[in-house]
C-alpha cells in the first residue's frame, strides 16, 4: 500500500532532480524494455516529464507518474555529470 507520505517525499526527490539527466526503464510488453534517457523538465503534483533526445536530434516529451516509480513499474536511475574539467581532457 501507497502512503501519501512515500507520494510526497518521491515528488521531493524528482524536485531536486529538476535538470539532471535520468535514465528510465519500463515494460513495453512482450519482454520488450523501454529505456528513456532524458533531463527532468518538471515535475507536477502527480507525473514528472522527462525531456528526451533521440539519435536523430529530435526531443519528446514523456511523462511518468510517481505511483509507477514507488510500485517499481518504472526504473529510475541518475546518469553520472561529466565536469567540465573532464570533458576538457577528453577533447584535448
Amino acid at each position: 500500500m501507497i502512503i501519501s507520505s512515500d507520494l510526497a517525499m518521491c515528488r521531493t526527490k524528482f524536485e531536486e532532480l529538476l535538470g539532471k539527466r535520468i535514465v528510465c526503464k519500463t515494460n513495453g510488453g512482450r519482454k520488450r524494455i523501454i529505456t528513456y534517457i532524458g533531463t527532468v523538465e518538471h515535475c507536477y503534483p502527480n507525473v514528472f516529464t522527462l525531456l528526451c533526445e533521440n539519435e536523430a536530434g529530435k526531443k519528446s516529451i514523456v511523462s511518468f507518474s510517481y505511483v509507477d516509480v514507488l510500485t517499481r513499474t518504472v526504473r529510475v536511475g541518475i546518469m553520472p555529470e561529466i565536469s567540465e574539467s573532464a570533458s576538457e581532457t577528453v577533447a584535448g
